[in-house]
């Protein structure tokens, strides 16, 4: 699948590139996803954004023009995501499960990007495999979390 990745920080890219493990062709940038960044999505059929991102309606509606039809959160919440917007076009939404921090910050910080990282690219994997269903989905089906009809649903841990 090819995807761009919005607000990259220097800390992000190596466990991205690792829990990617070149299957997914992914440009990475610092710039914040807006509307004028949009266009970077130019080709691709995904976004990567973090919680610094603002995806207004217009920014939706720019990036469905493009033919993206998926974003994925780096984060567990979609605050700064119009979901209504997303789903008029049709546009499929995923977020990382919360995460605990753990008492060492470090590992804490290292453990939480690893996590973010590899749940980002376990989203990208189930749309490019076809395994989200939509309004039927199961969750028990591991597809990620998702956004149908302004109606977020969860993934369930085993």
């Amino acid at each position: 699948m090819r995807a761009v990745a919005y607000s990259i920080r220097s800390y992000e890219k190596e466990p991205l590139a690792i829990a990617n493990r070149k299957k997914h062709e992914i440009t990475l940038i610092s710039n914040a996803l807006c509307l004028e960044t949009a266009e970077y999505a130019t080709g691709k059929q995904a976004v990567i954004i973090s919680d610094r991102d603002q995806i207004t309606p217009e920014v939706i509606g720019r990036l469905a023009q493009l033919g993206v039809k998926f974003i994925a959160s780096r984060t567990s919440e979609l605050k700064q995501v119009d979901k209504q917007a997303a789903s008029r076009h049709n546009i499929k939404l995923a977020v990382v499960s919360p995460y605990v921090k753990n008492e060492d910050s470090t590992v804490g910080l290292n453990a939480y990007h690893t996590q973010c990282a590899n749940e980002t690219i376990q989203n990208l994997d189930s749309w490019q495999n076809e395994r989200c269903e939509g309004d039927s989905c199961s969750a028990a089906k591991e597809c990620g979390s998702h956004i149908i009809g302004n109606e977020l649903r969860t993934r369930l841990n085993p």
